[in-house]
């Protein structure tokens, strides 16, 4: 080997090294890239009424930090981000936002997306950002085991899941509500464009009467029509009326519903990737008005 090819082999030989070296650095910033968006996390001071129980739950066995908390996983493997108010009380059972990712989306670029965090922990609110799993009747299981594992560590009213999601994650928030494993785990829903028709639906059980807003775009090219019949199916389930009445801001609200549930279907007309961000704080007070009527 003469000094021109040493030189070279050093130079191959160093090159590798950096690369060997790098690969952990790499899959560290690619892993904090998929919890961290960016742009810094808003948390939201809620107001804890004098009236408000408390000793729902014991303080000192619960782990769960106050404000952002990273990659926390299910027992399949599904990792989820969770925030909680500011000014966290961990012995008043909060509810919990449960908010699922489209496909090609993560936690934190959903977070980034629905802007949920900062309207919602001010609202009192629990909050969990879960990734995109592979589409499937089991994943949307191991989804709905969340809201249990959750209250280990922080807490939670499990009585009170509230679950939105767009596209995938619309299809699998509203497949949580319908699927009889799993009915029991959503007090309310609110999917958007979620790939499901009433085709779907038709031969299915009604789960018992829950609020639902289903949100759906005219210009949906991947899903069209599909909000139009869910909500038709789901105002069936609940007992309302069959015409809905307009209330405004491309919404329809069905009247006369079991239980005095609330069944809206609003229309945009945005693309389907596109998570109808004016509706987000409309979202978060369907499900408040659910949750402070009980």
């Amino acid at each position: 080997m003469n000094i021109a090819q040493l030189k070279s082999y050093l130079l191959e030989s160093n090159r590798w090294q950096k690369v060997l070296f790098g690969l952990p650095v790499i899959a560290l910033v690619g892993m904090l890239w998929l919890d961290h968006s960016g742009v810094p996390v808003e948390l939201g001071q809620t107001v804890y009424r004098p009236d408000m129980p408390r000793g729902a739950c014991q303080p000192d066995l619960l782990s769960g930090d106050t404000g952002e908390t990273y990659g926390e996983e299910t027992e399949n493997g599904i990792n989820y981000n969770v925030r909680t108010p500011k000014n966290y009380d961990a012995s008043i059972a909060h509810p919990l936002l449960l908010v699922f990712s489209a496909a090609g989306a993560n936690r934190a670029k959903t977070e980034k997306m629905t802007g949920f965090t900062l309207p919602a922990t001010r609202s009192g609110f629990i909050v969990a950002y879960a990734d995109h799993p592979e589409l499937s009747p089991s994943t949307t299981v191991e989804l709905g085991t969340i809201p249990h594992s959750m209250a280990k560590k922080w807490c939670i009213d499990e009585k009170q899941v509230y679950v939105t999601g767009h596209s995938d994650g619309g299809t699998s928030a509203m497949a949580l509500a319908f699927m009889t494993g799993t009915r029991h785990v959503p007090t309310a829903i609110a999917p958007s464009a979620a790939g499901v028709t009433y085709e779907d639906l038709r031969d299915r059980k009604c789960p018992e009467p829950l609020p639902v807003m289903i949100m759906h775009s005219s210009k949906d090219r991947l899903f069209p029509g599909y909000g139009q019949q869910t909500a038709g199916w789901w105002a069936a389930c609940n007992k309302c009326e069959p015409i809905p009445d307009t209330i405004g801001n491309g919404c329809v609200a069905y009247s006369g519903c079991a239980n005095g549930v609330k069944t809206v279907y609003c229309e945009g007309d945005k693309p389907h990737a596109q998570w109808p961000e004016q509706r987000s704080d409309a979202i978060i007070d369907f499900f408040l008005h659910h949750h402070t009527s009980m």
